[in-house]
């Protein structure tokens, strides 16, 4: 099968020199700022591609998938988008380079694209103050407008990107090597690694212990692109459920990776005491043997006491007796065979 130039073919880009950078993977001229253009671009740039993805062209549609994910990606995070600005030579005269997307407020984004009205945004303001929310959580809560409308929002006012995981799945990679109780916990998925950074999807930005854990497991920085709540519970119901277990990448001699499940440190008292497994007949055997041991121990201390100790009295002697025969007793019952002859 011949090869094909999918961005000639596919996306009609005439440029060849190759890699093309993310403007004109996404058919852009340089610096375009606006991210929802951006966001909009690549989304009809994706449906376009994913007619390509059945056939002979599967894994070269996936690529470009990809391509186009990790270009949306960076351009519409504020930070990423400087760098990648700033290496294909845009200078900003008199001006700071995080200056040059002139980041909108929150209520300056839902008021001017119509998204909430002023009293809407009030009245959820008052609402957020009283119960401790966000204001978008707030809005969110009261319905105000589409989720992914808000969250789009949300991004936009912190310069950080918006994703749907309709779009950009959880990558299958990464995302067993990931603690379950660490991604539920903090309602995150990884999607890809891009420019030696691993990207997660979340409704709220990562802590520093989260991205330090990721940064330290898998040997790279961490960035987060913001989600739909609903999106991302979605993902962790269908790859981190309560009985998931983490894996662990081990390379063979060949170097070639094998994701394998990574074994349990149990601490809990009784399963570090559960050392044997007994048998039905050693389990009859293990307490004749500890009633035997506390009569006996009972029977030697209280003996003991009474004619060895002068003016024991009753107290005295039961009590001697009752703790020597529980010592022998626990001793006879931690040390009982796991197995008895009649086993076999």
């Amino acid at each position: 099968m011949a090869k094909i130039d999918v961005y000639k073919e596919w996306l009609k880009i005439e440029e060849t020199r190759r890699p093309l950078n993310y403007y004109q993977l996404l058919k852009f001229n340089k610096f375009v700022d606006d991210p929802n253009v951006i966001r909009q671009r690549y989304r009809e740039l994706n449906a376009y591609v994913r007619k390509f993805a059945t056939g002979d062209y599967i894994e070269e549609s996936q690529e470009l998938l990809n391509e186009l994910a990790k270009a949306m990606l960076c351009l519409t995070d504020a930070e990423r988008k400087a760098e990648y600005d700033h290496s294909l030579g845009r200078k900003i005269a008199g001006r700071e380079e995080t200056d040059v997307y002139g980041r909108r407020t929150l209520e300056t984004i839902l008021r001017d694209d119509h998204i909430a009205s002023p009293e809407q945004i009030k009245k959820a303001k008052s609402f957020a103050d009283a119960i401790g929310l966000e204001l978008h959580e707030a809005l969110i809560q009261q319905k105000v407008a589409d989720q992914e409308k808000i969250m789009l929002a949300y991004a936009e006012s912190i310069g950080v990107p918006f994703i749907s995981l309709d779009d950009v799945p959880v990558d299958e990679y990464y995302a067993p090597q990931i603690n379950p109780t660490m991604a539920r916990q903090n309602s995150f998925v990884p999607v890809m690694s891009d420019m030696g950074k691993l990207i997660v999807a979340s409704p709220k930005p990562l802590s520093v212990d989260v991205e330090d854990e990721l940064r330290m497991l898998f040997d790279m920085p961490v960035s987060y692109a913001i989600c739909t709540q609903q999106q991302v519970n979605a993902a962790i119901a269908k790859y981190y459920p309560r009985d998931a277990v983490q894996k662990i990448v081990k390379r063979d001699d060949d170097g070639e990776a094998q994701v394998v499940e990574k074994k349990k440190k149990n601490k809990s008292p009784k399963a570090a005491g559960a050392g044997k497994v007994y048998t039905k007949a050693a389990k009859k055997n293990r307490v004749k043997l500890a009633l035997v041991c506390f009569n006996f121990g009972f029977m030697l201390a209280a003996f003991g006491t009474y004619f060895g100790v002068k003016h024991a009295k009753f107290p005295m002697i039961i009590g001697a007796g009752l703790i020597l025969g529980g010592i022998v007793a626990s001793c006879a019952w931690f040390m009982a065979p796991a197995s008895m002859p009649e086993d076999e």
